[in-house]
């Protein structure tokens, strides 16, 4: 868990425990902070507090969940703004998340300006309503605490916090929020000026409405526009249609409907702003999107099938699925957006027509939402989830590109698009990144402090050492950074040779090793691919040597003469698990899913995950004594591919040790890692290689019997019990003596010897071949 004890927020109140503000109270205790959720007394009811206690229960069920651990629900205390106000005379910080009406929210400002401590902060969760409205008519006082801070559903997994200060918000009050929220919460806090939707949700409704509002009248299906406005523009997978069932179509008319209201009559949102018959027809039919019966597409499971389908806009008529691929998406391929813009078919006229559209409407909205496009560009991409913001991908585009087809198009070309003229809104000079502003300057684009990004060292040298799969960098203070950049960042001999020179780089100008990347994921693991190509051609001594090839290097990164720290986010699965399994300490994003899921693709973890778990749970005072504890853990975990969904989870599960460190800011990742290296560097003496007491015959027959009880259940497949079988006989040593303790090598052969044996079995290669084509595991 995050530690709240050099915090500005130790304890808080979130008003409202509706979705947004239960998910905000969820993540405040994910921070470590004692937090009252408070809602009002039902009518009649007999527990006056049932509506938080309710809504914490539905928290601990929701999936994704909004607890980075079950455990955290302990720290929200459930309570009602009736009897329980005086609670926030204990309270740092007060987050308002009731009904988005101004009359409500004052009413319930002047009850709790009341109760709260002197200096406490208040501030709303609204999307809607400024702040000038909000604080009109209400105290000095607490027009001097309050500000606005917009978190994006759902607050665990969305980095994105916009923050609104009002011309009398206390310096020091927006200080101290933009600190928890930046180190305790782990958000991108972006500063917006107090307009209509604030920024990513200003451009993002936008967006929305211009994809639907052309689809139907241009005739582009939805399946066709979400291919196109997806992927090529870096823009999450389910695309824009996709994105409006997941976020619900019921909200769409209340969205628009206050943007039609809040924004001025000049605005170029209202030209693009429509009645749209199909989406009132689909929400009264309670097509609502996925938590409804379907939204623009939907699962139909009649006569017990399960066949997606999707909606038509002209008649509200669903037909199956058919996955278009139209030639525009070919050019992408090739050309990048650009190319796919320059595309003669009617859909890329579509994308031509919606993106253009959005990207300049960003462009008109500078200085009024904000004077920098860098911070326009983090909001879209932290609370939408593209890759690339908007001025990113119209220096992706160019800027004079953009211009010209919006003249063809007869659209106005805003100002700010006619002053970068044939420039680029970013640039880097003397291995510095700089953004062209609203005064017409370039200006270095800074990070807040205490932030390395390993994308800014690359920008100012060049690497120590690189292949094609990985670089050695230079962070400064003597400590080196691996970073993998291969596909999915899936290990493979490059990799591995990378590991050997990096050790044999590091003593001669470094003091430590960071491995640590920026892309989506840490690791997906090992590359199936080369291992599915060598087992169609039998070349069993290649796939051999591969697998002894991974164990000497992870060995050699364990014993390496100097620390070697892990610093990973997203997904670190299978061998980029035994990765950080072989690091002397590790400093997690909280958002990291660890997992040795081997036994998904038919084999077992033989880069030493098996060898390293064991190690993990014999020195963990929570088993009982004894050789067989260790190994019973480690085959529960192993056995059935479990993956921990936090950094937090992962320490449960024994991918983290208790020592090792959780950073809540992916952002902030990379220096705590490098501090962690500083520090563990001063007398650094590489572990002494362990002995294992192994439990032997009568372990695996105790195994045995637990997988016998599954199968007699009906849980295991066919092909789950061969894995187990010798998943177990690693585990228990095979036939090791248990009065003779064993070292490292003897349990590494082991894992080497399962793996080969499984990866031989048809059921493994169709398990890999199923994994390579679809993404997902094949229970055979």
């Amino acid at each position: 868990m995050a530690e709240a004890t050099d915090s500005p927020v130790k304890e808080a109140a979130v008003l409202g425990a509706g979705v947004m503000g239960a998910a905000i109270a969820a993540h405040l205790a994910n921070a470590g902070v004692t937090v009252h959720l408070l809602d009002i007394v039902p009518e009649g009811a007999k527990d006056r507090d049932t509506v938080a206690k309710t809504a914490i229960q539905k928290l601990l069920k929701q999936d994704p969940a909004p607890f980075t651990h079950k455990r955290n629900a302990k720290r929200v205390q459930p309570g009602n703004i009736e009897d329980h106000l005086d609670r926030l005379a204990s309270c740092d910080w007060i987050v308002e998340a009731v009904i988005e009406r101004l009359d409500i929210k004052q009413a319930l400002y002047r009850r709790l300006d009341e109760k709260r401590k002197p200096g406490s902060v208040v501030s709303s969760n609204t999307s809607t309503i400024p702040l000038a409205a909000l604080t009109d008519g209400m105290p000095d006082t607490f027009r001097r605490d309050f500000l606005i801070t917009h978190f994006f559903n759902p607050p665990r997994y969305m980095r994105l916090l916009e923050l609104v200060a009002g011309p009398d918000t206390r310096p020091d009050a927006v200080a101290a929020i933009e600190a928890f929220g930046d180190r305790g919460l782990g958000k991108s806090v972006v500063h917006c000026n107090d307009t209509p939707g604030f920024i990513a949700n200003r451009i993002g409704i936008y967006w929305l409405t211009a994809s639907i509002v052309h689809a139907q009248e241009m005739g582009v299906g939805i399946e066709e526009a979400d291919a196109v406005i997806g992927r090529p523009f870096g823009i999450p997978k389910t695309g824009v249609f996709g994105l409006m069932d997941l976020v619900g179509l019921d909200l769409m008319p209340h969205v628009m409907g206050s943007m039609r209201e809040a924004l001025p009559k000049h605005d170029p949102f209202h030209a693009i702003d429509r009645e749209l018959p199909v989406v009132r027809q689909m929400i009264e039919a309670g097509y609502t999107g996925r938590k409804g019966k379907g939204g623009f597409y939907r699962i139909n499971r009649e006569g017990g099938g399960k066949a997606k389908e999707v909606v038509s806009l002209d008649d509200f008529t669903y037909s199956p699925v058919t996955r278009p691929k139209p030639d525009c998406l070919e050019a992408a391929r090739h050309g990048g957006v650009a190319a796919l813009l320059q595309s003669p078919d009617k859909v890329a006229a579509y994308a031509r027509k919606v993106m253009g559209a959005t990207l300049a409407y960003a462009a008109y909205l500078v200085p009024e939402v904000h004077d920098d496009p860098a911070a326009i560009d983090e909001a879209i991409r932290l609370g939408y989830n593209w890759k690339q913001g908007p001025f990113e991908l119209i220096d992706a585009i160019g800027a004079a590109n953009l211009a010209q087809a919006l003249k063809a198009e007869e659209q106005p070309v805003p100002a700010f698009l006619q002053q970068i003229g044939d420039g680029s809104f970013y640039r880097t000079v003397d291995g510095e990144l700089q953004v062209f502003r609203a005064d017409g300057q370039y200006h270095t684009v800074r990070r807040a402090d205490g932030v390395l990004r390993l994308a800014d060292v690359k920008r100012r040298g060049k690497p120590v050492v690189k292949n094609g799969s990985a670089s050695l960098w230079d962070l400064g203070d003597g400590i080196a950074c691996l970073e993998f950049h291969t596909k999915m960042n899936a290990i493979d001999n490059k990799i591995m040779e990378m590991i050997h020179t990096a050790i044999a780089t590091v003593p001669k100008s470094f003091k430590a090793l960071v491995i640590h990347n920026e892309g989506s994921n840490f690791s997906a693991g090992a590359n199936l691919g080369l291992a599915m190509f060598a087992a169609n051609i039998a070349a069993w001594d290649q796939i051999e040597q591969m697998v002894e090839g991974g164990q000497t290097a992870y060995r050699a990164l364990k014993y390496a003469p100097f620390p070697v720290i892990g610093a990973p986010s997203g997904m670190a699965l299978g061998g980029g698990c035994e990765v950080l399994l072989h690091c002397d300490a590790v400093q997690a994003h909280m958002e990291t899913y660890m997992g040795l899921v081997e036994p998904g693709v038919g084999v077992v973890p033989a880069w030493g995950g098996c060898t390293e778990m064991l190690a993990r749970y014999a020195a963990n005072p929570k088993l009982p004594k004894g050789p067989m504890p260790p190994t019973g853990k480690a085959f529960e975990t192993i056995s059935v591919a479990t993956v921990a969904k936090s950094a937090e989870e992962a320490k449960q599960h024994g991918f983290l040790r208790e020592s090792d460190r959780i950073t809540m800011n992916r952002d902030r990742v990379l220096a705590d890692a490098k501090a962690l290296a500083l520090e563990l560097a001063e007398g650094y003496q590489p572990p002494e290689k362990p002995e294992y007491v192994l439990p032997g015959p009568s372990g695996k027959v105790a195994l045995d019997l637990a997988v016998d009880s599954f199968r007699q259940q009906g849980k295991t497949t066919l092909h789950d019990l061969t894995v187990a079988d010798k998943l177990g006989e690693v585990l228990s040593g095979g036939d090791a003596d248990m009065t003779e303790p064993k070292g490292e090598d003897f349990l590494l052969a082991l894992e080497r010897k399962a793996f080969m044996e499984l990866v031989k079995t048809e059921p493994t290669l169709q398990r890999i071949e199923h994994m390579l084509e679809t993404g997902k595991p094949l229970r055979n």
